[in-house]
């Protein structure tokens, strides 16, 4: 199966998300996701259907497709490349239609002729109807009828109109061109804006995407080894080339450093406004900035699969998705077409029975038509979701899923893994103590250091990394007891065990440190570290309790280690001493109860992060695939975790202030259509900037406080 990523242009509303969707659907393709705010579409193709024969099939509905595939034949260009340019044309023609509204203060007679009238509004008809006029007719023609029929049909009913009058010479009072020619001008000009507002909220996304293609300096070396340096962009890099990276140049591609250090600014993948220094054999993220220094990389990975592509990727995909809170208006707007079509006709009839009016029916009629406003509904959720996400990927956080936004609203309990979430994981010598009067400090140190060099545990590299040396001891055998630690046996025979208490409780009562050394059955010194706390920890923990969401420690260590921690950072309740499969059984328990997010490393939590009902993964850079959780933290601690928190909250706000606003207005604004109290025109304006509302009310996510 290969997944397919197209840039769709021409979708106005939900109605035309729905119809995309549907017609792939038709066509067999799984996993169909379009995304309205961005012009996104993505489907997976098992290889029966022909990418061509897709691409021709969506055109055929109304839409232009952007396959970025040079090998694909070009959609054919329209003479109006977007809505901006069918405004300002239709705009040159319309303004003078206009001015015969004014005929009292600046006496223009001639334009009161209706051929004069005509050939003004013809042009404007023409291009609306190319545009209006194509998609409504594929619309109904594939039983989605969208937001276009009805200005189709509005303005298509004035046009004629006025046709009729002026080729019998029924006087002005049938001459309503200015009528057709200002709606389809003013939908236009809606449109537009309504473009432009969605770029507004994709502005972050389209940040990170602005990072994507750059030049890199390639490294080449000829048949006598000279080492060649030549510009390529860096979409054409293969894993294993090798690149040259400057002061101040951005890191091209996913890469690790071969030689050289330097200071690099990760603030556009993790939000970390702080530059970290990286030096040989650490990664370099694409996208990131060298603030300073000089290095030689070679690429680890494709600009298809780099972490910034992953990242865009996984926003657009979960701009896709639908929280629950839409499907109420994902189903009014499937049936919101024909339900206005009703009313118009509804609305004609009643006037002309009660005003005995034609014309004045007639305009209500056009009114109600051209007022009516699908795409706010449509508009509601993705515009908010776009902004919320397009933030959160700027401060570094990924949601996978528009899901998890609305969920945060509920949460009633947070539950942290300790080690690598609370604390930083990374382990430091605290002290230790000599038992045997057989060992001095310096023999002891080489005792420990040639059995613990042989451990992959965390504890055991520690140690191995602070009493490094030349000299260690040649064991005859040395292995490595799952659960209890390194087990070593010299040539003379004698037994050495460096480990948990699980090898000491025979011989002492002592459970605080961490690890024992034991030589033949006897108990001769022991050594402890530390693991920091991360410096964020207890401001987010009282965060969370000043919010009064229960704080709960979840560890496989021992209790009193997790009691002290505990204890020092403010956590309510400390669950301590558990395997994977028990913290998996804790966080279901727990869910059960209430809604619970979960705070884990990602790897040894993933059970417990997919049981609970939002799991947050601590994660590098590199890691950004583990796929248990809902949630990614970029920048490898829990700082973002209130950001993500408030922004799910206040995006979830955000739709539903959208939502009540695309609700209103139309419940609002139709009957005051229907009743004679606006005109075609003015309702052709207010129906734009119906959309531009609630891309403002959505864009202030931008610069809101959520924390």
């Amino acid at each position: 199966m290969e997944t397919v990523n197209w840039k769709v242009d021409g979708m106005d509303c939900s109605s035309c998300v729905l119809t995309i969707r549907q017609y792939l659907e038709k066509k067999g393709l799984q996993d169909v996701k379009v995304n309205l705010a961005g012009g996104d579409v993505s489907f997976l193709i098992n290889g029966q259907n022909k990418k061509e024969e897709l691409r021709k099939g969506i055109e055929s509905l109304g839409y232009t497709v952007d396959t970025g595939d040079a090998t694909m034949a070009p959609s054919p260009q329209r003479i109006f490349k977007n809505h901006k340019q069918r405004f300002l044309f239709c705009l040159i023609f319309t303004i003078p239609l206009m001015l015969h509204m004014f005929d009292k203060w600046i006496h223009i007679h001639w334009l009161m002729n209706p051929w004069i009238q005509l050939a003004l509004c013809l042009p404007v008809f023409i291009v609306g109807m190319d545009f209006f006029g194509r998609s409504a007719i594929k619309s109904i023609r594939n039983g989605l009828p969208n937001m276009n029929v009805l200005v189709a049909i509005g303005a298509t009913a004035a046009f004629v109109y006025s046709l009729a009058g002026a080729i019998f010479g029924l006087g002005e009072g049938y001459l309503f061109f200015e009528t057709a020619a200002s709606v389809i001008t003013l939908v236009f000009l809606g449109n537009y804006l309504e473009d432009s507002s969605i770029q507004s909220t994709q502005k972050s996304l389209n940040k990170l995407a602005s990072s994507q293609k750059v030049m890199a300096n390639m490294i080449a070396y000829d048949d006598e080894h000279n080492e060649h340096i030549f510009p390529v962009e860096n979409t054409a890099l293969k894993v294993g080339d090798l690149l040259l990276i400057k002061n101040g140049e951005q890191v091209p591609a996913d890469c690790k450093i071969l030689w050289g250090d330097a200071t690099i600014d990760e603030s556009i993948i993790t939000g970390e406004s702080l530059p970290i220094h990286k030096k040989q054999k650490e990664h370099l993220i694409g996208g990131s900035l060298l603030v300073e220094g000089t290095v030689k990389v070679y690429v680890t990975a494709e600009a298809g699969n780099s972490v910034l592509s992953n990242i865009i990727n996984l926003v657009k995909r979960a701009q896709s998705e639908k929280p629950p809170v839409q499907q109420l208006a994902d189903k009014i707007s499937a049936i919101f077409v024909p339900i206005v079509l009703g009313i118009a006709a509804i609305t004609l009839i009643a006037n002309w029975i009660i005003l005995h009016d034609f014309t004045a029916a007639l305009m209500r009629s056009i009114a109600v038509l051209v007022i009516a406003c699908p795409c706010a509904m449509g508009l509601a959720t993705p515009a908010a979701i776009a902004v919320g996400l397009g933030r959160a990927a700027r401060n570094g956080v990924l949601f996978r899923n528009a899901h998890s936004l609305e969920t945060f609203k509920n949460i009633q309990q947070v539950v942290f893994d300790k080690t690598g979430t609370l604390t930083t994981g990374k382990f430091a010598l605290a002290s230790f103590e000599i038992l045997s009067n057989e060992y001095s400090e310096e023999t002891f140190k080489q005792l420990v250091f040639s059995m613990e060099k042989y451990s992959n545990h965390p504890i055991a590299q520690c140690i191995a990394q602070e009493w490094k040396q030349n000299k260690a001891i040649q064991f005859a055998k040395i292995e490595e007891e799952k659960g209890l630690g390194m087990k070593a046996i010299t040539k003379e025979g004698d037994t050495f065990f460096a480990g948990s208490y699980k090898i000491a409780q025979a011989y002492t009562n002592d459970a605080n440190h961490n690890v024992y050394i034991l030589k033949n059955d006897q108990l001769i010194g022991w050594i402890d570290v530390k693991d920091e706390v991360r410096p964020e920890a207890m401001p987010v923990v009282q965060y969370l309790r000043q919010r009064n969401i229960r704080t709960i420690l979840l560890s496989g260590d021992r209790f009193d280690k997790c009691k002290q921690l505990a204890d020092f950072l403010g956590i309510d309740e400390v669950i301590a001493e558990q395997t994977p499969q028990q913290k998996l059984e804790v966080v279901e328990n727990l869910t059960l109860k209430g809604p619970t997010a979960m705070v884990g490393d990602g790897i040894n939590d993933a059970p417990a992060l997919a049981k609970a009902t939002v799991g947050i993964s601590l994660s590098a850079a590199s890691q950004i695939a583990v796929q248990t959780a809902d949630v990614v933290l970029m920048d490898n601690g829990i700082k973002n975790l209130p950001l993500s928190l408030g922004l799910g909250k206040h995006t979830y706000k955000t739709i539903q202030q959208n939502l009540f606003w695309a609700f209103a207005y139309n419940i609002v604004a139709i009957p005051v259509a229907a009743f004679g109290l606006l005109t075609p025109t003015f309702g052709a304006l207010v129906m734009g900037l119906s959309d531009v509302v609630l891309a403002i009310n959505s864009g202030r996510l931008f610069v809101k406080k959520v924390v």
